[in-house]
């Protein structure tokens, strides 16, 4: 069994639970990227101007009760317009089972968004359909992310919310939050951060003067922290997410809070500082 990476934040124990790692070339990536700043990005590079992409969703347990930040992408799901997420068999589970808990422990399921690799491990087959893998928790989803799938950009993309997300309102265990965010339960915040999907946000918890910021996919890369200007390909708002990313750097800062971040790989949690150049991130 494998032994899961944690980090200490106030009260909060926060764990890291992998399901896999992908890598692209910068510029497929960050289609605006230029040579300056892949030059400047040399250090997050893994081979010439590529880039690791981790998939991962964060436990975190607390005096509060039990909270899994997004679910990854969920074994054996039939995603046929995503190879790399088609039918996978990844071992999520086991790693989540590292941290000693049962599913039936987790309290809350808190999502950033429901694109493809963060809804997953929200079901799975009970050899009649897709039920629940969490039976005691309840949801908690931005309102316009259901609200997309709704429409007609979402047609090819149907089937994540139909065995993902659809289970859970069936089963009454979804919760939504408006598009303004606020706080959904005692210090645990919901932050808009739109841009990267419809409906995005980011979510703070405050623990003992401290402060976990659970970024979702406001960035991709380590590269972004030193150039907020960088939309990745997978943003449907690039302004948005410019814009977004602007303010949840700006509350990094401002909060000297702790990032939890999705998809950056090795170095997946740090902390944001400014310099006369811009914004740094420290991994920690």
């Amino acid at each position: 069994m494998s032994k899961l990476q944690c980090w200490k934040v106030g009260e909060l124990r926060i764990s890291k639970l992998i399901e896999q790692r992908l890598s692209l070339p910068a510029e497929v990536l960050f289609p605006e990227v230029t040579e300056q700043q892949l030059a400047h990005s040399y250090p997050v590079m893994t081979r010439q101007n590529t880039l690791d992409i981790a998939v991962h969703s964060w436990l975190v347990e607390s005096p509060q009760g039990r909270f899994l930040i997004d679910t990854a992408t969920g074994n054996n799901k039939s995603r046929p317009f995503s190879p790399q997420f088609d039918r996978l068999n990844s071992p999520w589970m086991e790693n989540f089972l590292a941290s000693g808990l049962q599913p039936q422990d987790i309290d809350y399921v808190l999502h950033t968004h429901l694109h493809i690799d963060h809804v997953g491990w929200n079901t799975q087959w009970d050899g009649t359909g897709w039920v629940p893998t969490f039976p005691n928790a309840q949801w908690i989803i931005p309102q316009e992310e259901i609200d997309w799938y709704q429409t007609p950009a979402a047609a090819e993309r149907t089937v994540i919310f139909a065995d993902s997300v659809q289970p859970l309102i069936e089963a009454g265990k979804v919760q939504t939050v408006a598009a303004s965010g606020g706080e959904i339960l005692p210090g645990i915040h919901y932050l808009p951060t739109q841009g990267h999907s419809a409906g995005h946000m980011s979510i703070a918890f405050a623990s003992a003067g401290e402060i976990a910021l659970f970024t979702g996919d406001v960035m991709h890369n380590q590269m972004q922290v030193a150039n907020p200007e960088l939309s990745s390909v997978f943003c449907q708002d690039k302004d948005a997410a410019r814009r977004s990313r602007k303010v949840l750097l700006d509350y990094a800062v401002g909060h000297h809070a702790t990032l939890f971040t999705v998809h950056f790989s090795d170095s997946a949690v740090g902390r944001v500082s400014t310099s006369p150049d811009g914004y740094c991130w420290t991994a920690i």
